[in-house]
């Protein structure tokens, strides 16, 4: 009689906030799967579901919460990880059948939840596989084309809106060489672009003193240049996020001009107001900055900057706001995302006097978006009839159509690039197109 083998348990997961926590859901579900587990794509059919919660804002908290009821609703059996995990008594007195709680990156709890309350199909033939294989089994949360990279957790500022140190704790370096062993086996699986992601890309190596570690038979230090330089031999596309304006960022520029790096930088400058960025515990030398862009522009004239900006925060002025809308014209940054000041539970601007009223925030935050709307439809314009290369993200092979971004473009943040005549394309290809015509947001062109 044939041996019938056990059905391994499934899992769901709902993976919620940023591009660093997608990274986590990635890391904890390879482990799993490395474990015997399946993954399933709905309720109905997990033995358990994960749910990776944001914490980050407000809003986001809600979210959580809404994402951790539907999942019980559905389903049941619901462990709970992420940023929300430090507020588990708030959780549990919600949702007092959630099974576990952990916190943000805590990949070994979370298995440790998992495998106790759906513990792994154990059999002599499963078991055999060598744990070597473990590598090949990475799973992403991503299209192929496409990964995350982070390179570090945590952060060492305490910027009064903000409340990640408290969340994910202070700068924590991975080494070098492991980033850039992680680096070729996602370009060798087919990864095309990597999006180097962390809580502040710039600071990477400060907290371990920018040890260098041996690479390919050379000494790399754990700084952002040198990993940029390297990382820009692996994969075709390396894109830099979330890049805190020390002077040392200078450094990256000639790397972009060279093609090693994208001309990509996001800066989340938050506001331009030298008054704002005290109360904020930012650096407040926005003129220093605006010299800088230029010389970024003359080194490199392609260079794309995005970048994101708090409006409404306690005690902007109008006088504030308004030189941040001057501050943008100069500026002429190329995508900007804007956002509603949210006081946060536990942030330091909570206590801030001179709060600005909400029909207040709307009224700023409608005229920062037609502003920054306004640039970027004038940038895009001026594309039209230049020919850019083009990462292909979909195709419709009925319409003959396809959706692909260009160097300046992130996934998801940014804008695409609307092809036609292009189904004899690929999802992952890269393509010469000639930019038509162009919108507030996005481009339009035609294979080359």
């Amino acid at each position: 009689m044939a041996t019938v083998l056990p059905s391994p348990p499934r899992v769901g997961m709902v993976s919620l906030g940023c591009p660093k926590n997608l990274v986590d859901s990635e890391r904890i579900l390879s482990k799993l799967r490395s474990d015997g587990y399946q993954m399933s794509p709905d309720y109905a059919g997990a033995d358990i579901v994960l749910v990776n919660t944001c914490g980050f804002l407000d809003s986001a908290k809600e979210e959580s919460l809404e994402a951790i009821g539907e999942a019980i609703a559905e389903n049941g059996r619901v462990i709970v990880t992420g940023c929300m995990g430090q507020e588990a008594e708030a959780i549990r007195a919600r949702f007092p059948q959630v099974l576990a709680v952990t916190g943000a990156h805590q990949y070994e709890q979370v298995v440790e939840a998992v495998h106790e309350a759906a513990p792994p199909a154990r059999s002599a033939y499963l078991d055999l596989v060598p744990g070597g294989a473990v590598e090949l089994t990475d799973l992403k949360l991503t299209p192929r084309h496409y990964s995350y990279l982070k390179i570090s957790e945590g952060c060492n500022h305490g910027c009064t809106f903000c409340i990640i140190p408290s969340l994910r704790g202070d700068l924590a370096s991975r080494r070098p060489d492991a980033i850039l062993r992680e680096a070729e086996k996602l370009v060798e699986a087919g990864t095309r672009e990597l999006l180097v992601i962390s809580q502040d890309t710039s600071a990477y190596g400060v907290d371990i003193k920018h040890h260098p570690r041996m690479w390919k038979g050379a000494e790399v230090r754990a700084h952002m240049t040198d990993l940029a330089r390297e990382l820009g031999r692996i994969a075709p596309w390396v894109r830099l996020h979330y890049v805190y304006p020390y002077p040392h960022v200078d450094q990256v520029i000639p790397l972009m001009a060279e093609g090693l790096v994208l001309p990509y930088l996001d800066i989340p400058f938050q506001h331009a107001s030298r008054n704002v960025l005290k109360l904020m515990r930012r650096p407040a030398n926005e003129a220093k900055v605006l010299e800088r862009i230029h010389k970024w522009r003359e080194i490199c004239p392609d260079i794309a900057i995005r970048s994101t900006f708090v409006v409404g925060f306690p005690g902007e002025t109008e006088a504030d706001f308004q030189y941040l809308l001057d501050w943008l014209d100069e500026a002429q940054l190329d995508r900007v995302g804007a956002f509603r000041f949210e006081p946060v539970e536990g942030a330091a601007a909570n206590l801030l006097p001179d709060h600005v009223p909400e029909e207040v925030k709307e009224e700023r935050y409608a005229r920062i978006m037609e502003k920054t709307a306004a640039i970027s439809a004038a940038k895009l314009q001026a594309k039209i009839g230049r020919s850019l290369e083009v990462l292909v993200d979909a195709v419709d092979a009925e319409t003959g159509g396809a959706t692909g971004r260009s160097q300046a473009d992130a996934p998801e943040i940014d804008g695409e690039v609307h092809l036609r005549d292009a189904g004899h394309l690929a999802v992952g290809d890269f393509a010469r197109v000639t930019i038509e015509d162009a919108d507030e947001h996005d481009l339009y062109g035609v294979p080359a």
